[in-house]
């Protein structure tokens, strides 16, 4: 098992602290198997199991605790006397008005409370007017390289790359071997997120326009899209709709952690630009399930693989655009930018050109990179030339 040490050294630095952690992400990368590693750090740490009190809202024996009042005082009787509570209430969004229970708790003394959901709706509404200030969220992502190298065993790390580049990283997708058994596996993840999470939370009646959008999405993985150009486009193949379902369905996307979204920032003008976003979906596996051949792509999968390291990183991403040409990705971390471009190879000289180009036209002396699949590095007016493969595995 990946001990998922990013996501456990902030719920450690976070423990018995007065604040209620909201570990949120798509469903299976990790967040039911995250709270049993951080109850096995407590237990080591000396906390008893009648100090643990952890429910998973996915378990049919827990479905009588579905109401909020009989969940309240299920965890009330339970509390350890004279000591903390630990208490993990996970995939809670199946709880109705659940926030009223989060909030109980987090009112009483000697009790640390932690929760998991599969949808951003968890932090909108009015669980975040009741906690504002009360809450830490963690968004979690399927693994990264560095763990999923870990978890194959390590060896050669090009290898285990062409593997993850092509079989994805959801925890349990990644420990199965036969690749029919594997693709069966993440299609239901899909059908899930979008039947559970999205078709019968948003009340969707038209599901065909919703996997139409959807597709077109993870076809466009890395291009500047819009809901104007998305609904042109569906309507101009025979699916019928308009800007504002689109729109809808894409906001629908992002809450159930399909996809994420990226905005673009003007360089030069050091101000953030509010259209023309590009979207990144949360793991490769589900555009290759829905493209097939056509999904395989090696240059926007390597963008994506990427977008989604910088964010585990803790950067803020976004697109830059240098007067008329783009930079992939700026990284910001408190002050300080990355600039990164993405490509497969720039052993071609016009290819080396096309990506050196706006990273040259940016005169800020903040770090520029050119990651690609290439195996002799290279660097040029300091911009650094690197392998995404080592990038990756960088601590």
């Amino acid at each position: 098992m990946v001990q998922r040490k990013q996501y456990m050294d902030k719920l450690i630095k976070m423990k018995d602290e007065k604040i209620i952690r909201v570990i949120t992400g798509i469903r299976r990368c990790g967040k039911s198997t995250l709270l049993l590693l951080f109850q096995e750090y407590l237990k080591q740490s000396g906390v008893t199991g009648e100090q643990i009190i952890s429910i998973n809202f996915e378990d049919l024996q827990y479905e009588n605790l579905w109401d909020y009042r009989k969940l309240n005082d299920y965890i009330i009787e339970r509390l350890a006397k004279g000591k903390k509570t630990y208490v993990f209430l996970d995939e809670i969004q199946n709880v109705t008005e659940f926030q009223r229970t989060v909030d109980s708790l987090y009112i009483q003394d000697n009790i640390d409370v932690y929760i998991t959901g599969s949808n951003a709706y968890l932090l909108s509404g009015e669980l975040a007017t009741l906690l504002t200030g009360r809450y830490i969220e963690i968004n979690m992502l399927p693994l990264s390289f560095n763990e999923y190298y870990e978890l194959k065993g390590g060896g050669n790390k090009r290898d285990v790359f062409t593997s993850f580049y092509l079989n994805g990283a959801f925890p349990q997708a990644a420990i199965i071997a036969d690749d029919e058994v594997r693709s069966d596996y993440v299609r239901g993840i899909y059908n899930t997120v979008l039947l559970k999470d999205i078709v019968s939370r948003k009340k969707i009646t038209d599901v065909e326009l919703l996997e139409s959008v959807t597709k077109f999405l993870f076809d466009n993985i890395g291009n500047i899209v819009s809901s104007n150009k998305i609904a042109d486009s569906l309507t101009s193949y025979g699916r019928k709709t308009n800007s504002i379902t689109v729109e809808n369905y894409i906001n629908a996307l992002l809450e159930a952690y399909v996809l994420y979204k990226a905005s673009r920032y003007d360089v030069k003008g050091k101000q953030h630009l509010k259209s023309l976003e590009k979207y990144y979906v949360s793991d490769i596996s589900l555009r290759h399930i829905i493209l097939g051949e056509r999904g395989r792509d090696i240059g926007r999968i390597l963008e994506n693989i990427v977008y989604l390291e910088l964010l585990r990183r803790g950067y803020d991403v976004r697109i830059g655009k240098v007067g008329d040409k783009e930079v992939d990705f700026v990284a910001t971390d408190g002050e300080r930018r990355n600039y990164i471009q993405i490509a497969a190879s720039v052993l071609d000289p016009t290819t080396y050109e096309r990506e050196i180009t706006p990273l040259l036209g940016i005169k800020d002396h903040n770090p520029k990179y050119i990651l690609t699949m290439d195996e002799l590095p290279s660097g040029q007016d300091g911009i650094e030339q690197k392998n995404i493969v080592d990038w990756l595995l960088e601590k």
